[in-house]
């Protein structure tokens, strides 16, 4: 792909999914075509896989998983060290066509990418974790447990960290000793067709797919009673959708990381100007609000609720917009025309129910970005917990300042809602610390910090926010069965079985 000094596209990207080792166009002569959504310019392509494709993928990975289950660590490790090496020797690359692809800034997208490389360096130096166990259950056995892999594995990414996700997840299925099926946001395909390309070239036949393709095509991954174990990150609705599908084929292991509507508590001890700074950032402008741990919902204290609206509002309208390869602004336009009209629809509901507009609301023109989807940085103030969008994931730039009178209160507002993905709480009392961490509904709490991702804590979400926990040991782990086996040790003990 090239792009020239005003950011224009000058040449799309013919994507190729692999299947079996192969790099290829759509058979069946479907493709789906990827826009710019700050230009509408045509970017790129990939191919639109049929089910007889993507069935074709998981035959070729059930047939390399009895080989690749039977490797030693050692050239699991070597195979991910590889890739790895290679995507990040192509970062600034991979960062711009995801720039281009979603919408997100470029600087953010390229974090992306060598955050990808370390969580791919981090499970290699898990393989020789995957260990079983010795019972003491009776002096006359041998008690063992061993882990195993499932065989063939398959993942679906979403649209908002699409290499990020395709990258590092491929790790802890493949050091577990599974062969993989990834299958893409058909919102988002073009970074996964660079890194098909990478993994053509190290990977055995078989051992990597990655299908490019529509809900339809993602289906047929779910439904195969072939692929045991599906992780998928993206919406409730999704979600649940893939856990039907799944079980209505055969019994299998899914975990989910699902949305979040996530509170960030400012207790009335907190540094405030920290506090400011900090939920902020934590709202993921960078990806216009397109982020499942984004802190959407700012809970402060009635007595300082004035101040530190009038701050979040002072610091919010220096987010600048525009198109995403600007390394000068903060935010761009959202994926897709429906979310753009779905966070513009958001907006609107919050007016009619009665939230105060204290800043934004409204779509933007950018200068030299025709027909793109951007809206304005958004925050309503004086939320109620009953509200839309204090209740439903919007997924775009939109804060909700909601006052609380009691730390009760506070914890209240911030269970309100079907979600538990992550939480800030913002103190320098270490009781109020623990008494609100232990208290929220939520897979990650964090205190005095948010945002970050530490490398072997686990995350994932409560209720509605998903199952299972990933970026840790737990997540490798996951993608293996336990065995027991059981010797008996002595004459006597054999014949008493028999």
């Amino acid at each position: 792909m090239e792009i020239d000094a005003r950011f224009k596209v000058t040449e799309q990207l013919d994507g190729k999914m692999l299947i079996n080792g192969e790099l290829r166009g759509s058979g069946c002569g479907h493709w789906l075509d990827s826009r710019c959504p700050a230009t509408q310019e045509l970017i790129g392509r990939v191919p639109n896989a049929s089910a007889e494709e993507m069935t074709e993928a998981i035959t070729a990975a059930k047939d390399a998983s009895k080989a690749w289950g039977k490797t030693t660590p050692k050239q699991r490790v070597a195979l991910i060290e590889e890739i790895a090496e290679r995507l990040e020797g192509r970062a600034g690359e991979f960062a711009k066509i995801e720039a281009l692809d979603t919408g997100n800034t470029v600087g953010p997208m390229t974090n992306d990418v060598h955050k990808a490389v370390e969580r791919m360096r981090f499970y290699c130096g898990l393989a020789y974790e995957l260990k079983g166990m010795t019972v003491p259950s009776t002096p006359e056995n041998i008690h063992l447990t061993l882990r195993e892999p499932y065989g063939v594995v398959g993942r679906i990414i979403p649209y908002n960290h699409p290499i990020g996700f395709a990258a590092s997840r491929i790790a802890p299925a493949l050091i577990a000793g599974n062969t993989i099926v990834v299958k893409p946001s058909e919102q988002a395909p073009l970074s996964a067709s660079l890194l098909a390309e990478i993994c053509a070239e190290v990977a055995p036949p078989g051992v990597i797919n990655i299908v490019t393709g529509d809900r339809t095509t993602g289906e047929v991954l779910v439904r195969d009673p072939r692929v045991k174990r599906i992780a998928f990150i993206g919406s409730v609705a999704s979600g649940m959708a893939i856990q039907k599908a799944a079980a209505e084929s055969a019994v299998k292991h899914v975990s989910l990381e699902l949305g979040g509507k996530n509170p960030f508590i400012v207790c009335e001890d907190a540094n405030l100007d920290e506090a400011i700074i900090a939920a902020t950032n934590g709202m993921n402008f960078g990806w216009q609000g397109q982020s499942c741990g984004s802190t959407s919902r700012l809970i402060i204290h009635r007595s300082q609720y004035d101040e530190l609206s009038r701050k979040v509002v002072e610091r919010v309208k220096q987010v600048k917009v525009g198109h995403p390869l600007d390394t000068s602004i903060k935010m761009g336009p959202v994926v897709s025309e429906a979310q753009y009209q779905k966070v513009l629809s958001y907006i609107q509901i919050a007016k009619d129910e009665g939230a105060e507009l204290l800043l934004g609301g409204n779509e933007m023109e950018i200068d030299g970005c025709p027909g793109g989807y951007f809206v304005e940085p958004t925050v309503f103030g004086n939320v109620a917990s009953k509200m839309r969008i204090a209740q439903e994931e919007v997924f775009g730039p939109i804060m909700s300042l909601m006052p609380y009178d009691d730390l009760d209160e506070a914890v209240e507002i911030a269970n309100s809602t079907t979600f538990g993905l992550t939480a800030a709480v913002w103190t320098n009392n270490y009781f109020t610390a623990m008494k609100l961490s232990r208290s929220i509904e939520a897979g990650y709490v964090w205190i005095n910090g948010v945002g970050n991702h530490y490398r072997g804590l686990p995350y994932g979400g409560y209720k509605n926010s998903g199952i299972g926990r990933e970026e840790g040991l737990d997540e490798m782990l996951s993608y293996t069965e336990v065995k027991s086996l059981n010797f008996a040790m002595g004459q006597a003990e054999r014949a008493k079985n028999s």
